[in-house]
C-alpha cells in the first residue's frame, strides 16, 4: 500500500529537498506551498489538512510540519509591531504545526492505523537566537515540547513523533540571516566549518519516515555541525 505524507513548506529548501527526496512509485507527498493555504490566516491550518486528505484519497500517514518564517523583530520596535511579529511567528510556526499535528493524530486513532509526524525545528530550540528572534526561538522551543508530549501521550496507539532541529542550513533564510550577521564569524562558530545543506537535513527526515524504530518515539536529533551539542 502506498504512504501518503502531507508535507509542510515544500517550495524550496528543506521542504522542496524532503519532496524530492521522498517521492517514489509507493510515497505519494502533497508537497504544500503558500499557495495551497496561509498558515498565518485563521482556518489556515485546517483548509490545508482537508485539502491534502482529499488530495491523498482520504488518508494520510505521515506529518511533516517543516513550514516556518524566519522574521526580524528588533527590540526596540514599536510595541504593537514587536507584537505583532511575535503572534504571527507563534501562529505559523507553532500554532499551524499544533493543529496539523492535532488532525493527524485524531485521523490516526479513528482510523486505528497509527502513524508518524516529523517536526522541522532549530537549533534555536535549544541555544536561542540572536537579540532579534526571541520570538523565533521560543516558536521552535514550543515545537520540540510538543513532539515529546506527542511521542508519550500516543506510543502505545502506534503514532510516533520525532523532531530534527537543524542550525543553520543553506536556504534563502539563511543566506539572508548569514549575510546580516557577518557570514565569516558565525561560520567560526560551527566546528565542522560549514552549514548544512537542505538535502542533508532531508535525509535525516527520510530515515525518521521510513526506517526509524518505533523505540525512537520521542527523539529529537540534532544537525548544526557541532555548533550546539548537549
Amino acid at each position: 500500500m502506498a504512504i501518503n505524507i502531507l508535507l509542510t513548506g515544500a517550495s524550496r529548501g528543506i521542504g522542496a529537498a524532503c519532496a524530492s527526496l521522498l517521492a517514489s512509485g509507493d510515497t505519494r507527498v502533497f508537497a504544500a506551498s503558500s499557495k495551497d493555504a496561509d498558515l498565518g490566516a485563521a482556518g489556515g491550518a485546517e483548509a490545508l489538512w482537508d485539502k491534502a486528505l482529499d488530495a491523498l484519497g482520504g488518508r494520510i500517514d505521515i506529518l511533516i510540519n517543516n513550514a516556518g518564517i524566519f522574521e526580524a523583530t528588533p527590540l526596540d520596535s514599536d510595541d504593537a509591531d514587536w507584537l505583532a511579529a511575535w503572534q504571527r511567528t507563534m501562529t505559523v510556526n507553532l500554532e499551524a504545526s499544533a493543529i496539523l499535528c492535532r488532525k493527524a493524530v485524531l485521523h490516526w486513532q479513528a482510523r486505528k492505523s497509527g502513524g508518524r509526524i516529523v517536526n522541522v525545528a532549530s537549533r534555536a530550540a535549544h541555544r536561542g537566537d540572536s537579540p532579534m528572534h526571541w520570538h523565533y526561538a521560543a516558536s521552535k522551543g514550543g515545537m520540540v515540547a510538543m513532539t515529546k508530549t506527542i511521542a508519550r501521550a500516543y506510543a502505545a496507539e502506534g503514532i510516533y513523533a520525532f523532531a530534527v532541529c537543524p542550525g543553520f542550513t543553506m536556504t534563502g533564510m539563511a543566506e539572508d540571516y548569514l549575510a546580516s550577521r557577518g557570514g565569516d564569524k558565525l561560520l567560526a562558530d560551527i566546528p565542522l566549518g560549514k552549514v548544512a545543506t537542505p538535502d542533508e537535513i532531508a535525509a535525516i527526515v527520510k530515515f525518521l519516515v521510513t526506517d526509524a524504530p518505533p523505540s525512537m518515539t520521542g527523539a529529537v536529533l540534532d544537525a548544526n555541525g557541532a555548533s550546539y551539542v548537549r
